[in-house]
């Protein structure tokens, strides 16, 4: 029986990076499809979900990306709306790479925290972003008090609000527009984890470097100027400052091995549903093995 995932794109254009990632996840057949919403979603998954035998439909898979994870999440939920009894099939979301980009930095801070991060506090800066909302969640799932900066405060509480109602976690909201407001907001945190835009330098080193309670810092950023300064891309828990550091391309090796496990799993059985949590336990115990 050939494994065949469909992947439903909420962009025009479906992601080639993941696509090519499905196939060396294990899938036979990949399938994409563009401009997919929750409107035009449902015929898709009846094809997918009442053609094969309950016994065979762990071989029939369902993928849900796209650059907008709002979107994103609304046709996830769509998807999992049509599944009913036994006519189901497996599913994982992950906009934008969100969840195993995510999954893979908090992972790796894990790691570097000998696997204890509950009590310890956190920054996301410039976590309003897909990326900076899923580590909030798997962050706080840990036992972390997290805190998320963006330019306005609006921004962030909205951020905050839908974190709550989706996840039912408490994050706080700062106003951080700047480098120096960014520094404050950091003031008490052990852990900092950098989600912004490409090539925007949220936190200079003297200020990271001369925080006294900071131990474990990590950046999505792969474009120079890093979202950190004074780490290095490569970084893989490199000890700089007395601090542990992790570049993106440092954890990104463990994000594109946890994107193809994932995948793996989806035709393990039929009714695998991936999302921020399940990611997350597959990247933690990846980067403990």
């Amino acid at each position: 029986m050939k494994k065949l995932l469909f992947q439903f794109d909420t962009d025009p254009i479906p992601s080639v990076f993941d696509t090519v990632v499905a196939y060396d996840g294990g899938a036979d057949h990949v399938v994409p499809h563009g401009g997919i919403n929750t409107a035009n979603v449902g015929a898709l998954v009846e094809g997918a979900i009442f053609t094969r035998a309950p016994k065979d439909k762990k071989s029939t898979a369902l993928f849900v990306g796209g650059s907008n994870l709002a979107a994103g999440e609304a046709l996830f939920k769509a998807v999992r709306g049509k599944f009913f009894s036994n006519f189901r099939v497996s599913v994982m979301l992950d906009s934008n790479g969100s969840n195993t980009t995510a999954a893979a930095g908090v992972a790796c801070l894990f790691k570097s925290a000998g696997g204890q991060l509950a009590g310890l506090s956190a920054v996301i800066l410039a976590g309003t972003g897909p990326v900076g909302q899923r580590a909030a969640v798997m962050l706080a799932k840990e036992g972390v008090s997290v805190a998320i900066t963006s330019r306005t405060l609006a921004n962030a509480q909205k951020a905050c609000d839908r974190l709550k109602a989706g996840f039912g976690i408490d994050v706080q909201a700062i106003e951080a527009p700047d480098c120096d407001s960014r520094a404050r907001a950091c003031e008490g945190a052990h852990i900092v984890f950098a989600t912004g835009a490409a090539s925007s330098v949220l936190l200079r080193e003297d200020d990271w470097k001369n925080n006294p309670t900071l131990r474990y810092l990590a950046d999505s950023n792969a474009t120079p100027p890093l979202g950190i300064e004074g780490i290095d891309m490569m970084d893989r828990g490199v000890d700089r400052h007395g601090r542990a550091c992790w570049g993106a391309l440092g954890f990104g090796a463990l994000k594109l091995a946890v994107h193809r496990a994932c995948v793996a799993q989806l035709f393990e059985a039929s009714d695998r549903v991936l999302d921020a949590e399940e990611i997350y336990a597959t990247a933690k115990a990846m980067a403990l093995a």
